[in-house]
């Protein structure tokens, strides 16, 4: 970290927002202990705003702290990314049910319109982002389907502790990945509950039969690249403008 991103940030709630992209991309490291002082130069704020911002990130799962050696960020290995995605399944699953008794059929209409829009096609990063953006939309669409905020939560959450290794996925297998969504849609529009189940645990086992692949080519990206970082990145270091979109 040799280089100040940019001037001082209006707000403790940016200086978090960019913290935490880091982690959630791996600009910082997995292992790495984190030096609040040097990230605290880096952004180009004071170490208060630093300080509260990593506490809360740890709180989150994405930094580890131990006492009196400060914040580690998390680990990236087959065991973490197995436990996270056994977990997902068993928040989607419950999400589908619920949205199946739930939704109204004009917002499954809408939902089913915005999975259309979706290319399976991926032939540039560029491309798997953007599949990657749509992607996480998706399923926290889902959630708001289902009624219940705290799914919401989980499944935001979610997105953001597997963003990296969802994204390693759609860069490995580019011109293979299929765009399961519209079948899991029109699971849903039938109300048949075991089928749409049945589709979203496929969709998630998926990635469980090669966390093993996933981490180590997550460790490759880090070192050689790691295009999605350096995308969240330019995100905060474009030209300040009113509603900018930091999302993914």
């Amino acid at each position: 970290m040799n280089t100040v991103l940019a001037p001082h940030p209006a707000t403790a709630a940016q200086v978090y927002e960019r913290i935490k992209a880091m982690a959630t991309t791996f600009r910082l490291r997995p292992g790495e202990r984190v030096n609040e002082l040097e990230l605290a130069r880096r952004l180009g704020v004071s170490r208060t705003p630093v300080r509260e911002a990593l506490n809360r990130i740890a709180a989150e799962g994405f930094l580890q702290a131990t006492p009196n050696r400060g914040y580690t960020v998390r680990p990236l290995d087959a065991q973490q990314l197995m436990a996270l995605y056994e977990y997902r399944a068993t928040v989607e699953l419950g999400v589908v049910k619920l949205v199946c008794e739930r939704a109204s059929d004009q917002a499954l209409a809408d939902l089913a319109s915005y999975v259309q829009g979706s290319r399976d096609e991926i032939e540039t990063d560029a491309q798997a982002l953007r599949l990657l953006s749509r992607d996480e939309a998706f399923h926290e669409r889902l959630a708001v389907l289902s009624g219940n905020p705290e799914f919401v939560r989980s499944v935001r959450s979610l997105n953001e502790r597997i963003r990296f290794p969802r994204w390693i996925d759609l860069k490995a297998r580019r011109s293979h990945t299929r765009n399961d969504h519209p079948d899991i849609v029109r699971a849903l529009q039938a109300r048949d509950v075991a089928a749409a189940q049945a589709m979203m645990s496929q969709h998630i086992d998926k990635h469980l039969d090669h966390v093993v692949d996933l981490a180590r080519a997550g460790f490759a990206e880090i070192y050689m690249g790691n295009a999605l970082a350096d995308y969240a990145e330019s995100l905060f270091t474009q030209a300040a403008e009113p509603g900018l979109d930091r999302s993914l």
